[in-house]
């Protein structure tokens, strides 16, 4: 899993350094990272389904007992799925729909560095959705939000990309933060940051009033990513990205990380405090406002 990580990140890395020289190019390239994600899932699903989740973990902070775990478990999978069947699908969409550069124009396309960008948050995606350590999951989730960043403000010469890429950092850069509040918040009342691990055994103080605030700032964490009232407004803005992007992120994956935490997590604590009472009342707010 580590290995495929990487793999996304090289090539998006790759795209970006040689975006001028591919062009639309750079997305048959960037294609390879999901599929190979996609045939790695495939592979992976027999074992996955018998209840034989595949786990991974590389110690980054020793001394703090800070790792890098990640798990591939059924829910996982159908994530996987959903992250790198659709990005491949965008990427072989992206070749049609953008044009070929056109040589003797003065201004050279951005399109190269595009697909490299989406080619690294395809990588942050996967690492939100295969991560068993909260530290790590809060990693990958803010690369999401950067990755974002950079994707709907690629073209930096028009002010409306640049104003709506800001709104969005900024909005969900701030619920970011607030996540990591809530994130710590748990694993301390849980005894261990894995996720796993809390799942196993779920805090007994959860209606302490810190466990309660602990839960309540993820909560919020979520709302910001997945645009839920009153932290919608940066969705319409981002929509000024070109369309693979918006389809991609704001629409297919991106804005799905918060109902992946809000899933990943009810189990353990959808009976706990005010969890469920928020959960339902920004939703319902939110499809109101959204239907309206």
């Amino acid at each position: 899993m580590f290995a495929l990580l990487a793999f996304h990140l090289v090539i998006g890395i790759a795209i970006v350094a040689a975006g001028q020289q591919l062009g639309r190019g750079g997305f048959a390239v960037a294609a390879t990272a999901p599929l190979a994600a996609v045939i790695w899932a495939i592979t992976q699903a027999g074992g996955v389904l018998d209840g034989k989740p595949v786990t991974e973990s590389f110690s980054w902070v020793g001394g703090l007992g800070i790792s890098l775990d990640l798990r591939l478990d059924a829910f996982a999978l159908a994530m996987v799925a959903l992250v790198s069947g659709i990005g491949f699908l965008i990427c072989i969409y992206a070749l049609a729909y953008f044009k070929p550069h056109d040589p003797s124009t003065p201004v050279k396309s951005n399109v190269g560095r595009l697909a490299g960008m989406m080619t690294v948050f395809a990588g942050a995606m996967l690492g939100v959705v295969l991560s068993d350590h909260l530290i790590a999951l809060f990693i990958a989730w803010e690369l999401t939000s950067i990755t974002s960043y950079l994707l709907i403000g690629n073209d930096d010469t028009s002010p409306r990309a640049r104003a709506a890429a800001l709104q969005a950092i900024l909005i969900t850069g701030m619920g970011g933060l607030v996540l990591l509040v809530g994130l710590n918040i748990v694993g301390q009342a849980a005894g261990t940051y894995r996720l796993s691990e809390i799942i196993e055994n779920v805090p007994t103080t959860g209606s302490s009033t810190a466990l309660n605030a602990g839960l309540i700032c993820v909560l919020i964490g979520a709302f910001t990513k997945s645009a839920q009232a009153p932290f919608s407004s940066w969705l319409p803005g981002a929509m000024v990205a070109p369309t693979p992007v918006s389809a991609y992120l704001h629409s297919a994956t991106m804005v799905k990380a918060g109902v992946y935490l809000v899933a990943r997590m009810a189990p353990m604590f959808a009976t706990q405090g005010n969890w469920r009472v928020v959960l339902l009342t920004v939703g319902s707010a939110t499809m109101l406002i959204g239907g309206l």
